[in-house]
């Protein structure tokens, strides 16, 4: 067994090539990594590895002292991700490779380490790409670039008197409620729209533990949007939903920015993950304008 970085309380992880399969009960070791280590990609926050469990079913290893997710989708081949940690990188890579045939979500600075040695296929995935926005961009939509944004949100108030609340565990079930609402209008595949209730369902039964922020919008007492995120790294909250009903105009820009004015204003960043190259979903994440992108790579042989 693999002893973390840091000081007490002791706490182990599996070495490599033993596996645990990521639990609540992995959440501490997993956060001291993490916190030791800051991520800027949005995959490698506990609750995305957790929440989406029933469809990645990832499991923890260290190899040469770094935390190593392997991922095993049903519908393709298991990969890991990029290694949290700094020690012995090209080994711990290799050793990955030799496990499974990719290494995905690399940062840029790994990804560099391997760009011109021949023995290694390093691919750009624009579709991974995350977007990183300013807290104060999104806050205060200034600038002719917002002009849509604040046309919307103006409109909506016009029409609409609503209440932002910061989610309980008794809005779980009207959450899920707007999603069903929303997915009946989405040309989702049938696996696809189940298991993203399924991810749901997940978040919201195990909200307090994995250290959630819930933000939802209420018309009439009634909630229409909802919104759920958490801290990435010390200057960036990452965003991992957000559902608004689409009878209502500018609803989905409302929530957006409540979210980030009462729960995130004091962080610098907004990470609102990728688009898995919808074009409808691009679109949407480029309307806001990001700060920057995060590059993500793909190491195999």
């Amino acid at each position: 067994m693999q002893k973390l970085p840091g000081h007490e309380p002791k706490r182990f992880m599996p070495r490599f090539p033993e596996f645990k399969a990521v639990d609540l009960d992995c959440k501490h070791c997993i956060d001291r990594y993490l916190k030791k280590y800051p991520p800027s990609i949005c995959e490698f926050a506990f609750s995305n590895m957790f929440v989406w469990k029933p469809y990645d079913f990832p499991k923890v290893t260290t190899i040469n002292n770094n935390l190593c997710v392997l991922l095993e989708p049903f519908n393709q081949p298991a990969f890991f991700y990029a290694p949290i940690g700094d020690h012995k990188i090209r080994d711990t890579i290799d050793k990955m490779l030799s496990f499974t045939p990719l290494v995905s979500r690399v940062p840029e600075y790994i990804a560099e380490k391997f760009k011109n040695d021949p023995q290694y296929r390093v691919e750009q995935v624009r579709d991974h790409f995350d977007y990183v926005y300013l807290a104060k961009d999104l806050i205060e939509l200034e600038g002719k670039k917002y002009d849509g944004k604040r046309n919307h949100i103006r409109r909506f108030k016009k029409n609409h008197s609503y209440e932002y609340r910061r989610l309980q565990p008794n809005d779980f079930d009207a959450c899920l409620k707007v999603f069903d609402h929303w997915a009946k209008g989405k040309t989702l595949i049938k696996v696809s729209g189940i298991v993203q209730r399924s991810v749901l369902e997940t978040t919201f039964a195990n909200f307090e533990a994995l250290g959630l922020a819930g933000g939802g919008i209420f018309i009439g007492g009634k909630l229409q949007a909802f919104t759920v995120g958490t801290r990435l790294n010390p200057q960036t909250a990452v965003i991992h939903f957000e559902t608004a009903n689409p009878d209502y105009k500018g609803l989905s820009q409302v929530v957006n920015q409540e979210f980030v004015i009462n729960e995130w204003s004091k962080m610098k960043y907004i990470n609102r993950e990728q688009d898995l190259g919808i074009p409808g979903l691009r679109k949407a994440k480029l309307s806001y304008h990001p700060h920057h992108l995060v590059n993500k790579y793909t190491i195999s042989r």
